[in-house]
């Protein structure tokens, strides 16, 4: 500090002159207030003698003002100088400390003021803050001024603070002193490196690359990344500017931070350094403050744990009022924040002063001092390492980061540390060896693992010389004892990493320049040109492969260093050469010392703890480690003040490779603690990152000690701890397992798969290598900072893939050239990146140097980065050796034409390229021009792309495409949003004349005028294009367009030319090769839609197209044409010969053009179809077609859609069109026609002779305009049809000649009162009708009447739909009553439920039977009266159906039916009927109609048959008791228990006629079984008897079997499902002789082969089925012998009667069939008979004339087998049913049933499901299905083709079909559109099954539209096609027939 100036010796106003300029920029920064304070000092007179204004408040007043003050005091008297000093030094703020003691000094104090003695100030620290506005208490009565009352307390406070300032350099220098003891290098600030980074204020983690710029724009590097150090500054100077700010200094650990904080220290106490000396300096470490716990204040943490000052309280004070009032005059170092065991929290903290007087937890008062909430205006300096820096963020003003030692700095610190030997050549040995190693040199660049370095290279050499001196002793060590005292600085060197790359570094080029010699002459010798490492001589020592091998050899070296096991240093054992044995041997030596130090370091880890007090660490092994180096010393301040002494390892990296020492060699870790600690690190921080002290390596030494290298080290530590060699190896074992799920994980981020790389490089394991780059082949590293041994490590597992298609994509990652080199040594890399404004020229050329190294390398990507020309030159120059490169992506640089016209050249030395991108490069026309011309030399060339001056893209054709001779290869060039002018097209275009053939050149983006597109047509001719030229936005005027329209008529090649010049503007010209769809013959398109053409404008065209006769297509629409356009181009259309369609839509064309348009129609010959909507205003579209004007049979088509149409306008229209001697279709859909309009058209209609089709859909949508088109059925005699909804499709046909009946359809209008009067009188009067369908009308029952009144004056042939009409019961029984009103009608058809049908059918044959049948009609009583009188009076009624409709009124209707209904079939549905229930309907039934014949229940539905008989007995008493005339009884599937049949016990004596029982698939049970044992014996005439079974109870058969002893009457015989035992096999043998019919299917019989023997005796049974009966070989040798016998079977049914049978068993019961010529029916499913058996069959069925029925499914028969199979069935003439299913039949097959089936003229069911068909069996399928007129039923399921159009069709002339099966085909629409167009015609098809088909909703609407004609159509099968849910649900609703489910 300068001496203070005694005021009685020097001048203060000399003092006040000296300082006035300082003194002016001072008071320049006070506010308005203190000026005016101090202006007051000088007298009125004097501001009028300056001649300045003191009042003026403006800020261009204001330094006039403080001029003419300085002025003035430095002239005036000694006294008011000396006062207005004192007063600005009390009133001013922000005065330097220096500046402020000067002037307090000179200015003194004033002899008449009242000076208080320094004990009046009695001032606390809470009023410290109040200082300014404190008055001391005085004795004199006159107050003194305020600033004398300041001065009293300041000047005190000064010379407290002034001395506490020399205490504290005095303190520091002593620092100083100790740590710099003993160290290597010499510290100055100068020689340290930092690199400045943005404070990173915002963001959680490091920018990614950023986003390229547009139009070869520069992108700018991101600010305040974490991994970008680019450029560098000296320590000393970027602390300039550090005052007043937060400053973070950030490095790694061991580079050196406290001991730069230190040398700060020192270098402020010698008055030096970017802190004045006047500032207070405060050193804080954290590992200090870790200590503190209780809460202190700022004056506590000052005075108690950094340095107390000697005056006690009164200069404490001082020293904190004084820091209070000036905080700008204090510098805050705090060292270490990585240590710091609190984090900082980040919430947004008040920036409120705190109360320091007030104890705070240090932490609070750390982030008060960096928040500004305490000391605000302070200089703050803190320390830490990069991942703590995400801490500090929003806090710190500056940031820089230490930079670690070049090659260079290494190898002067290697001099140095042996410089102390006089062995030269064991120096210039050690600096060899260590740069040789990558793991060495990475961790020499931090100056504490630099030293460790050293000495592990001393360790090494000398016992490398032991060995080659045959291990004699060497001189002592000199200057080891000192370097073993200085381990706890050895830290401390400073750092800084040079560069080679110019455009890395900052700073001046001389500087640079200097640089780059001194690192060019270091490289040139520790280089070499293979791998970038130095060339060693075969006798040096080798250098640990790995940094965990490494680590393993330092521990060794500081072992080695014992000087208890010798004088020298060295292990007094006998000397062992180096190698792992050597290593292992000193290991083994010191197991129970490592076993604690390893304890010791894995505790510290555990507890996050790196210091450790003296009496943590066992005594010995402190001693021991102290002695060997491995730990240090340093001395910290508890919380009671008491010094103490902590130890800490050398290093971090030390304590975790012993920490995992532990984790390997001893049981006390175990896998759970392990797993914990094993994880990858990322090298970005977030902030929830858990903040911790280490450098997070103990995972890779972990990786490390796996290796098996390191297996007999571990075993021999481990030793101390119990475990043996096989836990060690498990322990590895895990490591390496837990290594592997990390290899195979594919989302870890860049920075953890290069960690990942690191880890397994450690294990040395390349099968780990190879799973890298399994599962990622592709790694992208992005913002990191990249070392050589990071891609050393990335090579490692590059290399170690095996598979060359390899990614690296590095973006903003900042490298060494020297990783270039590393780089190279990858081989297998497929695909290499780099993204980066860092990558420059430089970097380009060493890329370059290396490229051809990359043998496998396929694509480069170079962009985002700053090359220029001369970088593009390089690495044109490296790729020419790159043969296989495919893909170069240099985009978003700045090559410019020049480098563009580099990379052009190699286009030819690079055979194999397939893409080359270079956008984005500040090009101009040039370039493109370089690579047009480029491909008349480069003929691969495929495509050039350019885009304004932002992409520039080439593409090439690949080998195979050269080599292909299939097509002509010729390549595109796009050239868009290029704004030429005349001379540059004109040079654009003399380039393009010199191309070779291009199918696509696109110049779209011009927006060129009419002279340059003349230009460039005038140079089209010169062109060689195949396809077309695209000029999108290139055109904006009719001028050009009438240019380009030319074309067509002037330029012969040119095909189409469409225009459009609204936004968007598209214009392409295409020439004959580039159609869509290829033409016969020459034919041309012109499109001009959307180009705002006139009437004028469109003569222009037409003229210009001159006799372009080849024109076939032309669009005009979207233009201005009006009616005269139209007519112009009307007039234009006979020099159109070839013209096949005009698109005039809108163009503003009325009704008038609508006109001209109809007799245009009749004018032309050729024009065919007219379509118009919207009045003309929309839709104009004209269709022709060749000439051929003889041809009347050519169907042309008038459509007029969506317009009002006037009656006038109509009867234009029609006048026009009456006149077309063509057949044509009249469309006048959604048009709003008045009646007076339709009115017109039907007095026109009957002229139109030549009329096919009038549709009018969506047209008619009120009753009268229906009936008014309706009544067309009695003016024309053509008409075939008439179909009219206001809901869907209206129409009506017509033909040629007059017809016999019309199909009439009225659906969906209001036909009520008047309108179905008048209705009915139009079709009273009309023809014969075929079907009349006025469904959904709203008739109701009263209009329901009348019409039904009416109806025997209707001709109707086929049926009448009255459905949805409201109807109620009385209307249900209206029409059910026309059974007896109306004598042809045949059927009634009812239902009143949720979906309302009403079908009368009509009589189609010479049958006079009728039915009825009524659903959901819920009938009352009432209901039920009339319903019994029309079924009783109506006569030929043969069959009733009413489901659910009697409401439990069954027995009420049954008693009201007539006896006169005899041989009527009453069926009568209910849900209520089951069980118990069923069986008393049936009692009482019997007991109400004694004439019922037959009656039975089956599941829920009561089946009865009257009949007239009546028969009466008399018994032995003379009474006459009626007896019924049932003669069939049946109760199946109706859930009955047998106990529930004892009420028909009653019955039976009362039943003696009947026949036959039926009580099949009920629950019988022993009760069951007994009951018919008691019935059967009172049923003299019962023949037949069935009770199959659902259950498998043997007693039930027993029991019965007992009557079959007694019984001599049965005949027909049915036990279906019985398990029959031996007892019962045995009694049942007795009945078998007189049975007719047997059914044994699905029983199982244990006495099976016995009952088989017996059945030998049938003679004459005529049924067997023995269906899915398994029987053995020996059961099927008996059933052989017995069907021998039995001569008299006509039904044989056999069907899966063995899993397995042989060919044997086939041929021996085929065989028994022989001379069975009254069969007519036989089923052999099953049976699996191939070839052989189907040759047997063959030649039994020419024998079987009367067959009827065979099903020979699921055999095996062949395409070959089926086709004779059919030429044996040809003389089977009453055939009816053929079944071949699930075979393998195939066309031959087909083609057969198309020569045999017209022969079966019977065949009415042909199941060839599951077969493998294909199209042409298809085809031959559809011809055999047209021949058979009796077929009622066909399964095609499967049968191997999709293609079955052909055979739908063929149904139409199958006027019998029911059911049809075509599902699991695959299917499309066009099936199901064929289904759709010959339901029409399958009156009787009931169901069709389309399921698992590929059938759309296109196919569904289709088949829903087609459901209108089709009323007996129940059913429609879609399941599992490819229609969407919410298709299905309206499909469904809209008709319930159309089923989606899969049931």
């Amino acid at each position: 500090m300068d001496e203070e100036v005694n005021p009685d010796h020097e001048n203060v106003n000399s003092v006040l002159a000296q300082d006035s300029i300082e003194l002016f920029h001072i008071l320049s920064s006070q506010s308005h207030s203190v000026i005016m304070e101090l202006c007051q000092m000088m007298p009125s007179e004097a501001w009028h003698q300056y001649q300045v204004d003191p009042s003026s408040s403006s800020a261009t007043a204001r330094p006039e003002l403080i001029k003419t003050m300085l002025e003035y005091f430095r002239s005036a008297s000694a006294r008011r100088c000396r006062n207005f000093l004192q007063r600005v030094c009390f009133s001013c703020e922000n005065i330097p400390m220096l500046l402020e003691s000067r002037l307090m000094s000179v200015a003194g104090y004033d002899s008449t003021d009242d000076v208080p003695s320094p004990a009046a100030e009695n001032v606390s620290l809470a009023n410290a803050d109040s200082y300014e506005n404190s008055s001391p208490a005085v004795t004199d009565q006159n107050s003194s001024p305020p600033f004398l009352e300041q001065r009293l307390v300041k000047r005190p406070r000064i010379d407290h603070w002034q001395q506490y300032i020399s205490e504290v350099q005095k303190c520091l220098l002593k620092r100083w002193k100790q740590l710099t003891a003993g160290l290597v290098r010499e510290v100055q600030l100068e020689n340290v490196w930092v690199s400045p980074r943005a404070a990173n204020r915002s963001r959680d983690r490091p920018d990614q690359t950023p986003g390229s710029a547009d139009r070869g724009g520069r992108t700018p590097e991101p600010d305040g990344d974490y991994g970008y150090l680019e450029s560098r500054v000296t320590l000393e100077t970027f602390l300039q500017g550090c005052l007043g700010k937060v400053t973070v200094l950030v490095g790694k650990t061991g580079s050196g931070k406290t001991l730069l904080t230190s040398c700060l220290g020192q270098q402020w106490a010698s008055g030096l350094g970017p802190v004045p000396s006047s500032f207070v300096f405060v050193l804080l470490e954290f590992r200090q403050l870790n200590l503190l716990s209780r809460p202190l204040s700022l004056s506590e943490l000052l005075f108690q744990y950094y340095l107390p000052p000697t005056g006690g309280e009164d200069a404490k004070r001082a020293i904190i009022d004084y820091l209070l009032t000036n905080p700008e005059q204090s510098c805050w170092v705090l060292d270490g924040y990585d240590e710091f065991h609190s984090k900082l929290s980040k919430k947004e903290v008040q920036r409120k002063p705190l109360h320091l007087e007030d104890p705070l937890p240090v932490a609070d008062l750390i982030s008060g001092l960096l928040n500004r909430q305490i000391l605000p205006g302070s200089t703050v300096l803190v320390t830490c390492r990069v991942r703590d820096l995400i801490d500090l963020d929003g806090i710190s003003d500056k940031v820089g980061q230490l930079l670690g030692w070049d090659q260079d700095e290494i190898k002067e610190y290697v001099d140095n540390f042996f410089g102390a030997k006089a062995d030269v050549a064991l120096r210039e040995q050690a600096a060899q060896l260590l740069l040789s190693s990558r793991h060495l040199l990475a961790m020499s660049s931090i100056p504490a693992l630099c030293n460790i370095c050293c000495i592990c290279l001393e360790h090494l050499l000398l016992q490398w010389r032991d060995k080659a001196t045959g291990g004699a002793p060497m001189p002592d060590e000199k200057g080891s004892k000192a370097r073993t005292d200085a381990q706890e600085a050895e830290g401390a060197q400073m750092s800084r990493e040079a560069r080679g790359e110019e455009g890395n570094r900052r700073g001046n080029p001389a500087q640079r320049k200097q640089e780059d010699g001194k690192r060019k002459g270091s490289k040139d010798v520790i280089m070499d040109g293979t791998n970038g490492r130095p060339q060693l001589t075969p006798a040096s020592p080798q250098v640990p492969a790995t940094l965990t091998q490494v680590y393993l050899t330092v521990l060794g070296s500081f072992l080695s260093r014992d000087p208890n096991h010798g004088g020298d240093g060295r292990p007094k054992t006998k000397r062992f050469p180096h190698s792992a044995v050597t290593t292992l041997t000193i290991l083994s030596q010191y197991q129970s010392e490592l076993c604690e130090l390893s304890r010791l370091a894995w505790t510290g880890l555990e507890e996050s703890k790196i210091l450790f007090l003296k009496e943590e660490i066992p005594q010995e092994v402190l001693k021991f480690s102290l002695r060997i180096g491995l730990l240090s010393q340093v001395e910290l301040r508890r919380q009671d003040g008491i010094l103490a002494s902590a130890y800490c390892f050398i290093h971090l990296t030390v304590q975790e490779f012993l920490a995992a020492l532990r984790i390997m060699t001893s049981n006390d870790v175990n896998d759970a603690q392990l797993k914990k600690r094993f994880s990858l690190k990322t090298r970005w921080t977030s902030k929830s990152d858990q903040k911790t002290v280490f450098t997070d390596s103990l995972y890779l030494y972990v990786c490390g000690l796996a290796s098996s290298q390191c297996t007999p080290a571990l075993v021999e530590l481990a030793k101390v701890s119990g475990s043996v060699q096989s836990w060690v190896q498990k322990r590895q074992d895990l490591v390496l397992k837990l290594l592997k799920t990390m290899c195979n994980s594919n989302t870890l981020t860049g920075p953890k798969i290069l960690q990942l790389c690191h880890s397994v490089q450690e294990s040395q394991n390349h099968q780990l290598a190879k799973q890298v780059f399994g599962v990622r082949p592709k790694l992208e590293l992005r913002n990191i900072w990249l070392l050589p041994n990071d891609i050393e490590a990335l090579a490692f597992v590059v290399n170690s893939a095996d598979h060359n298609d390899i990614g690296l994509d590095f973006g903003a990652c900042s490298m060494e050239l020297e990783c270039l080199i590393v780089l190279a040594r990858c081989q297998g890399i497929h695909n290499l990146s780099f993204h980066s404004r860092k990558y420059g020229d430089k970097f380009a050329e060493k890329l370059s140097s290396v490229l051809p190294k990359f043998t496998s390398l396929r694509k480069l990507e170079f962009s985002g980065a700053s090359l220029t020309a001369t970088g593009a030159a390089s690495l044109a120059s490296g790729l020419q050796g790159c043969p296989h490169i495919t893909e170069i992506n240099l985009s978003d640089n700045n090559l410019r034409d020049e480098g563009i016209s580099y990379i052009a050249e190699i286009f030819t030395k690079l055979q194999n390229l397939s893409n080359v991108v270079l956008g984005r490069n500040s090009t101009t026309l040039n370039a493109v021009d370089c690579l047009i011309k480029m491909m008349s030399s480069c003929l691969n060339i495929q495509h050039v792309h350019a885009e304004g001056i932002k992409d520039l893209t080439v593409t090439f054709f690949q080998k195979s495409d050269m080599n292909s001779h299939k097509s002509i290869l010729e390549s595109t060039i796009s050239l868009l949003n290029q704004n030429w002018n005349k001379s540059e097209m004109q040079k654009l275009a003399e380039s393009l004349a010199r191309c070779p053939a291009l199918s696509v050149l696109d110049l779209s983006g011009g927006q060129w005028d009419e002279e340059i597109l003349r230009k460039l047509t005038e140079f089209l001719p010169q062109f060689s294009i195949t396809e077309k030229i695209i000029i999108n936005d290139s055109c904006s005027s009719v001028e050009g367009l009438v240019v380009l329209t030319a074309l067509l008529s002037d330029y012969p090649p040119v095909m189409e030319l469409h225009i459009r010049l609204q936004v968007p503007v598209k214009v392409s010209i295409v020439f004959a090769r580039g159609r869509e769809k290829p033409a016969s013959g020459i034919s041309k398109s012109l499109c001009l839609s959307y180009c705002n053409l006139h009437p004028a404008d469109l003569e222009s065209v037409l003229r210009c197209l001159g006799t372009s006769s080849d024109l076939t297509m032309l669009d005009l629409s979207s233009n201005c044409l009006g009616n005269k356009g139209l007519k112009k181009l009307l007039d234009f259309l006979p020099r159109l010969s070839k013209i096949q369609e005009i698109n005039a839509s809108n163009n503003d064309i009325n009704m008038e053009g609508v006109v001209m348009l109809a007799g245009a129609l009749c004018s032309y010959n050729t024009l065919t179809e007219i379509h118009i909507s919207g009045g003309g205003k929309e839709e104009v579209s004209l269709k022709f077609c060749p000439d051929e004007s003889d041809d009347k049979q050519q169907l042309k088509m008038f459509r007029v859609k969506d317009s009002s149409i006037l009656p006038s306008d109509m009867t234009k229209v029609c006048r026009k069109l009456v006149q077309s001697r063509f057949h044509w279709e009249l469309e006048l859909s959604q048009c709003s026609l008045t009646d007076e309009a339709i009115g017109n058209l039907l007095k026109v209609l009957p002229k139109m002779t030549s009329l096919q089709r009038l549709n009018v859909s969506q047209s008619i949508t009120s009753a009268a305009k229906a009936l008014k088109l309706v009544s067309c059925l009695t003016d024309s005699q053509r008409v075939t049809s008439v179909e009219l909804s206001p809901q869907s499709d209206s129409f009506i046909n017509f033909d040629a000649v007059k017809v016999e009946q019309v199909s009439c359809r009225l659906t969906h209008f209001c036909l009520k009162g008047d309108h179905l009067k008048k209705l009915l009188e139009i079709l009273q009067q009309g023809p014969q009708l075929s079907d009349l369908d006025l469904s959904s009308n709203q008739l109701e029952d009263e209009d329901m009447s009348s019409f039904v009144h009416s109806l025997p004056r209707l001709k109707i042939n086929t049926y009448v739909n009255l459905s949805n009409n409201r109807l109620t019961q009385q209307g249900l029984l209206a029409v059910a009553n026309t059974l007896c009103t109306c004598a042809n009608v045949s059927g009634v058809e009812v239902s009143l439920g949720e979906e309302e049908q009403c079908f009368i059918w009509f009589r189609q044959s010479e049958t006079r039977e009728k039915s009825l049948r009524v659903r959901e009609g819920s009938l009352k009583r009432e209901h039920l009266v009339r319903l019994a009188e029309i079924v009783s009076s109506c006569p030929h009624l043969t069959k009733v159906e009413l489901n659910h409709s009697l409401l439990e009124q069954t027995e009420d209707f049954l008693q009201l039916l007539s006896s006169n209904q005899s041989g009527c079939v009453f069926s009568i549905e209910e849900r209520w009927i089951g069980a118990e229930k069923a069986v008393g309907l049936m009692c009482r039934c019997l007991q109400l109609n004694s004439n019922i014949q037959t009656v039975s229940i089956h599941q829920n539905t009561l089946h009865l048959i009257k009949s007239t008989e009546l028969t009466t007995d008399s018994d032995h008493s003379g009474n006459a008791a009626q007896l019924r005339a049932i003669k069939k009884i049946g109760l199946v599937d109706c859930a009955v228990n047998g106990y529930q049949l004892a009420s028909i016990e009653s019955v039976i004596p009362s039943c003696p006629f009947l026949t036959e029982l039926d009580f099949s698939h009920n629950i019988l049970g022993v009760e069951g079984a007994e009951f018919l044992c008691s019935v059967l014996p009172r049923m003299p005439n019962l023949t037949s008897l069935s009770i199959a079974s659902k259950e498998s109870d043997v007693t039930v058969l027993e029991t019965l079997s007992q009557i079959f002893l007694q019984s001599n009457t049965i005949q027909h015989l049915n036990l279906s499902g019985h398990q029959i035992s031996e007892t019962a096999a045995q009694n049942m043998t007795t009945l078998l002789p007189c049975l007719r019919s047997l059914n044994l299917s699905h029983c199982v019989l244990p006495g099976g082969l016995q009952l088989i023997e017996a059945l030998g005796q049938c003679v004459i049974l005529e049924d067997l089925c023995l269906d899915s009966v398994l029987l053995n070989e020996e059961s099927r040798m008996c059933l052989a012998r017995a069907l021998r016998n039995i001569n008299s079977i006509c039904r044989l049914r056999l069907n899966e009667i063995v899993t397995a049978m042989d060919n044997l068993s086939v041929l021996d019961l085929l065989a028994a069939t022989k001379g069975h010529t009254h069969l007519k029916e036989i089923e052999l499913e099953g049976w699996r008979m191939a070839c052989r058996g189907i040759e047997e069959l063959n030649r039994l069925i020419p024998t079987w004339t009367e067959l009827r029925k065979i099903k020979l499914s699921k055999n095996l028969i062949s395409d070959q087998s089926g086709e004779k199979l059919l030429e044996a069935l040809k003389d089977c003439s009453h055939l009816e049913e053929l079944c071949l299913s699930d075979n393998t039949l195939g066309n031959l097959t087909a083609a057969r049933m198309a020569l045999i089936f017209p022969s079966l003229t019977h065949l009415s069911v042909l199941d060839i499901s599951l077969n493998r068909i294909d199209h042409e069996g298809s085809d031959s399928l559809s011809k055999a299905i047209m021949c058979m007129k009796n077929l009622k039923k066909i399964n095609l399921t499967s049968v191997g083709t999709s293609e079955l159009r052909a055979v739908v069709a063929s149904l139409a002339h199958c006027p019998l079909i029911q059911e049809v099966g075509l599902g699991w085909n695959n299917c499309r629409d066009e099936v199901a559109l064929e289904v759709a167009r010959v339901l029409p015609f399958c009156h009787t098809l009931t169901q069709i099954d389309l399921e698992c088909n590929s059938l759309s909703v296109s196919g569904a609407e289709a088949l829903l539209k087609a459901l209108r004609f089709c009323p007996a159509l129940q059913l429609i099968r879609l399941w599992k096609n490819k229609i969407f849910e919410g298709d299905v649900h309206r499909l469904a609703l809209r008709d319930r027939r159309m089923n989606f489910s899969s049931t």
